[in-house]
C-alpha cells in the first residue's frame, strides 16, 4: 500500500479520531500541519453538530471542511457549502413514531443549535457531549424552524430498540445507525457520502486521491467513495467488511498511525 497518491483525508470523529473519552490527541494536530504543507485537504465527518465539531477541532477549525449532522450540513471557512434540511411532513411523522418507544429521547438538529425536551436531566447530561448549543422546548411537533436531522438516543441501544421502529422508512428517508446509542433520520441525500461527493468534484480528487477513516454504519457511503478506506479496530461488523484496510482502535492512535504512513510515503 503506497498512499503517496492522496490528496484528502476525511475522518469520522466519535470513535475514530476522538478516543474513548471523546479527545482528540495533541499529535494528530502536529501531523495535521504536516498535512497542510503537503497540500493535503482535511475534512473532519460525523453526526455531530457543527459547533461541537468545531470545539473539538478548535486549533484548525476555520482551515478544514466540517461536513455536520451526518452530511446534512457542509461548512468550509465559516461558509456554509451544502444544506439538507428535512421537510416538515417527514419530521412529524419520525417524532409520531419515537414518541411510542419508551426511552427514546429525540433531538431535532439545527444549522447551529439543537432542540430538545426537558424531562430528563441525565439525558441533558449526555447530550451535552455531541451538543455544544442546545435549547429545551415544551413540544418538538410545534417547532416549524429548519432541521436538518433527527437524531434519537436510547440508553437501551440503538439497533435494539429504536432501528426496528423507524427501518420501514429507509428508501424515503436516510436512515441511520450511527452509533451504540444514536440513530439518524434526514432526507435521503444527508448523509456523509453525498456530502463527501460534493467536495470530491468541488476539488477534482478521485476515490484514489481520498483517504477515508470510520467505524460505524453512518460512514459506509464515504468509504465507498475512496480507495483507502480504513476501518478502525473497533468498528462495527459492518464496517469492518466494507472498508479496503483496517487499522489501530481510537484509543491505540489508529487516524495517527495511518497518517504518519502517509506522510512518510509523501516524502
Amino acid at each position: 500500500m503506497n498512499l503517496s497518491t492522496i490528496k484528502m483525508v476525511v475522518t469520522d470523529m466519535d470513535g475514530t479520531l476522538l478516543n474513548s473519552r471523546h479527545e482528540v490527541s495533541q499529535h494528530f494536530f502536529e501531523l495535521y500541519e504536516e498535512l497542510k504543507k503537503r497540500g493535503i485537504l482535511f475534512v473532519a465527518a460525523s453526526g455531530r453538530q457543527y459547533n461541537s465539531i468545531a470545539d473539538k477541532l478548535s486549533q484548525i477549525q476555520s482551515e478544514i471542511i466540517i461536513i455536520a449532522e451526518n452530511g446534512g450540513l457542509v461548512i468550509h471557512n465559516d461558509q456554509e457549502l451544502i444544506s439538507t434540511p428535512l421537510d416538515s411532513v417527514s419530521k412529524n411523522v419520525i417524532l409520531e413514531i419515537l414518541g411510542q418507544i419508551d426511552g427514546a429521547f429525540p433531538v431535532l438538529c439545527g444549522k447551529h443549535n439543537a432542540y430538545i425536551l426537558g424531562d430528563s436531566p441525565k439525558f441533558i447530561n449526555t447530550l451535552k457531549e455531541y451538543y455544544t448549543k442546545y435549547e429545551i422546548l415544551d413540544d418538538l411537533q410545534k417547532f416549524d424552524s429548519e432541521v436538518i436531522k433527527i437524531a434519537v438516543y436510547h440508553y437501551g441501544g440503538s439497533e435494539k430498540f429504536i432501528y426496528p421502529a423507524v427501518k420501514h422508512l429507509e428508501g424515503k428517508l436516510k436512515v441511520k445507525v450511527s452509533g451504540e446509542n444514536w440513530v439518524d433520520l434526514s432526507h435521503i441525500n444527508a448523509h456523509k457520502g453525498f456530502a463527501l461527493m460534493q467536495i470530491q468534484e468541488q476539488h477534482g480528487i478521485g476515490p484514489d486521491e481520498t483517504l477515508v477513516f470510520g467505524d460505524y454504519n453512518n460512514d459506509l457511503e464515504m468509504l465507498a467513495l475512496a480507495k483507502y478506506s480504513f476501518a478502525m479496530a473497533n468498528s462495527h461488523p459492518n464496517v469492518l467488511k466494507a472498508a479496503n484496510y483496517r487499522t489501530l482502535s481510537n484509543d491505540d492512535f489508529g487516524v495517527e498511525h495511518i497518517l504518519k504512513k502517509l506522510l512518510k510515503d509523501k516524502n
